[in-house]
């Protein structure tokens, strides 16, 4: 329906200006041009320009297209650990990418964290040659501590941190000169069709894949790094990649410079308030991350007491897609998307919404 609004965590709502984009990428045969054309590199090359503005992108790091953010996780494991990494899980994606090194047989430790409170332990084991953080774990709405990474930076200068953006930038600021590499796909906080995945990549990634791959261990094949950069100094990519997708994530970063990006996050911690509020005031509603520090702003997550169908339910019938639990608490919690896409007054319109379902 023409009419409904996705609050769902990702795949989610469309960027205002996505539709407009598409018509014009029809008109300019975008679906047709070379991946070894002129105009496919000046769409890439404008991409990173706009993204590297947007999210202050330090000097000398690399930005890469994948199928997806998942994809990003083998590639990190082919190119940059040879023998163990370190976690912090604060949620099923987090601990999913633990998961992708352990089928790789690698020595792999993880730091738990019930997700009710902050993780206690920040302490990174000698064997760990990369540490991975999730920013903002989608699934049960944990965000990392920010002071946190810059200590985990401080006291681990000589190992690699892969820092997971998937659902937050760019709504949430983040220094990415705190970390070596970092990862987001295109379809939750940019407001675009799934289908892509973003690789920002520092330069001691690539000395650290370089000897890797001189040690003849395995790096990958098209999406080596050192593929990934040949290609990416042309603007081209190894393979023939998703140049709609492309296109789309050109044009909405040069809207969303032309907002400015402090407004669109002083608006994402306005709408976030608004949600956290009405969990607050609904008996029924018990939000799942209790300190206020570790609440996600992108993705608010509550528990509902006696599951989560008739909520759902009721809204869609007002035309208000909001997101189940994930995994084991799909009929128990439920996710709100607050991305860029959703607007201050669809955000005051769900949260009413809520309130009269509840309230009467």
């Amino acid at each position: 329906m023409l009419n409904q609004l996705f609050f769902t965590p990702g795949p989610s709502q469309l960027y205002p200006s996505v539709p407009q984009h598409l018509q014009n990428a029809i008109r300019e045969h975008i679906g047709s041009i070379s991946h070894r054309g002129k105009k496919f590199q000046m769409i890439f090359q404008e991409m990173k320009e706009s993204l590297t503005d947007i999210l202050k992108i330090p000097p000398h790091y690399e930005i890469f297209v994948t199928s997806s953010a998942t994809e990003i996780w083998e590639r990190i494991i082919q190119n940059l650990i040879t023998t163990s990494s370190h976690h912090f899980v604060n949620g099923s994606f987090s601990k999913k990418f633990y998961d992708f090194t352990t089928a790789y047989l690698l020595k792999s430790t993880s730091q738990v964290s019930d997700f009710s409170q902050e993780f206690i332990d920040f302490k990174i084991p000698n064997s760990a040659e990369l540490i991975s953080i999730t920013q903002n774990e989608t699934s049960v709405g944990y965000t990392f501590n920010p002071a946190e990474i810059k200590n985990i930076r401080e006291n681990n200068p000589d190992k690699l941190i892969a820092l997971d953006l998937v659902s937050s930038a760019p709504a949430i600021p983040v220094d990415l000169s705190l970390v070596d590499t970092a990862y987001f796909s295109v379809q939750k906080c940019f407001g675009l069709p799934a289908g892509m995945g973003v690789w920002i990549v520092g330069p001691k990634c690539f000395e650290v894949s370089k000897v890797k791959k001189s040690k003849n261990e395995i790096v990958g094949s098209y999406h080596s790094l050192s593929e990934l950069k040949k290609n990416g100094d042309k603007n081209q990519t190894p393979e023939t990649p998703n140049i709609l997708g492309l296109y789309l994530l050109k044009n909405v970063l040069k809207d969303m410079q032309l907002k400015g990006i402090q407004s669109i996050q002083n608006e994402t911690k306005y709408k976030s308030a608004l949600i956290f509020q009405i969990f607050d005031q609904i008996t029924e509603l018990k939000t799942i991350v209790k300190q206020p520090l570790n609440q996600s702003k992108t993705v608010c997550v509550s528990d509902v007491v006696g599951g989560n169908k008739g909520l759902i339910r009721y809204l869609k019938s007002k035309h208000l897609i909001i997101g189940s639990g994930y995994g084991d608490f799909k009929n128990q919690h439920i996710r709100i998307a607050n991305f860029p896409a959703h607007s201050k007054e669809s955000i005051e319109m769900l949260v009413d919404e809520i309130g009269k379902y509840f309230n009467g």
